[in-house]
């Protein structure tokens, strides 16, 4: 029977609420809002000796690695065994000529073809709660256990992040190391901050309480380890795009690497040409594009710039449709003072990813 993974999103409407869980760990989350990159942090050594390492949330990644010269005592590092059963349980394992484990996988901020491949090493690591404001422990005969990644391997991270937390499924993701260690249900949660702070919760049962948060579940589907929602429509103003079928059959891959939702040609050219006329209807202008968006407008006297549309995407959930809302800064970014730009990257035609959410709409 496959494991039950949660990842729960919440919008800037949940903002005022305040969230009871009943997970047993709670982590917390920190965007670097330049990069819309999202971050946590690991204490990776022993004892006083250990070095905080930010992290960057990554639902793609089976094994976290990192840049091991951020760790302090790098001589408390344990290289695993190529013939050891961790190194032939990892995907993507592989030999060097010393006998030494290797982790090979795509690279996330790179190029599809470029892959990173780095040391299988264990050792001790903390992490700090803001439940109980104290450090949990992995206990050095449940040692953590990740790969060492080459820092060439590591450019497009934000400057205060040094390497990727597994969030994928498989034996080895960061949230399923802490939830076997510590004897929790193995699944996990995360509340993304539109700024500020946000959590990440491992083991929790539900987000329950005297004032619970109101929700519709919409089920994950889970494909070569990615976390996909099925799409059934996409609407602007209510308005359905039209749209061939097969174009939303794929269903929506969410992402926390991707900065922009990224949509097959088709699908961006349909969503904005409903926004730009929209946008024309209340005074704005378009304007020169702005890489990577090709639809950008200058404002109008109305300064209307945030109400200008509101993209919904259908999603099966609960024996019927339901909307997942997309508004105001979720569908575009500003680029100067006077200029705004659909916040949608067109991914091109040969995709085989017809929609990739990414982290500026989670």
């Amino acid at each position: 029977m496959g494991v039950r993974t949660h990842l729960i999103v919440f919008v800037s409407i949940f903002t005022a609420i305040t969230l009871i869980s009943e997970a047993q760990y709670l982590i917390p989350v920190m965007k670097h809002e330049p990069s819309k990159q999202y971050y946590t942090t690991v204490n990776i050594g022993a004892g006083g000796m250990s070095s905080p390492v930010n992290l960057l949330l990554d639902l793609g990644t089976n094994l976290t690695w990192l840049n091991c010269r951020k760790i302090r005592l790098l001589s408390s590092l344990h290289v695993v065994s190529c013939k050891s059963p961790i190194c032939k349980s990892i995907p993507g394992n592989g030999c060097d000529v010393k006998n030494t484990c290797l982790y090979t996988q795509p690279r996330p901020l790179g190029k599809n073809t470029a892959v990173a491949t780095g040391r299988v090493v264990q050792d001790n690591a903390t992490i700090f709660t803001t439940q109980i404001g104290k450090p949990i422990s992995i206990a050095p005969s449940r040692r953590f256990t990740f790969s060492c990644a080459v820092e060439k391997y590591l450019q497009g991270l934000a400057p205060p992040i040094a390497g990727f937390v597994a969030l994928s499924l498989g034996e080895f993701p960061f949230w399923r190391q802490i939830a076997s260690a510590y004897n929790v249900i193995p699944k996990f949660a995360l509340c993304l901050p539109s700024s500020s702070l946000g959590y990440f919760y491992i083991g929790t049962h539900s987000f329950g309480g005297s004032n619970p948060v109101p929700m519709t579940l919409t089920p994950l589907k889970i494909d070569s380890g990615k976390y996909l929602v099925s799409v059934t429509s996409i609407y602007v103003d209510g308005v359905p795009l039209t749209l061939d079928p097969s174009l939303l059959a794929g269903g929506a891959q969410l992402s926390t690497v991707v900065p922009y939702t990224v949509l097959q040609t088709d699908i961006y050219n349909a969503l904005a040409q409903s926004f730009t006329l929209k946008a024309k209807n209340i005074g704005m202008s378009e304007t020169l594009e702005h890489p990577p968006f090709k639809h950008c407008f200058e404002e109008g006297a109305s300064g209307k710039n945030m109400d200008v549309s509101v993209m919904e995407i259908g999603l099966p959930g609960n024996g019927k449709e339901v909307k997942w809302r997309f508004q105001g800064a979720n569908i575009v970014e500003r680029v100067s003072e006077t200029v705004i730009c659909l916040a949608f990257v067109d991914g091109g035609n040969k995709s085989n990813e017809f929609m990739i959410i990414g982290t500026h709409q989670l």
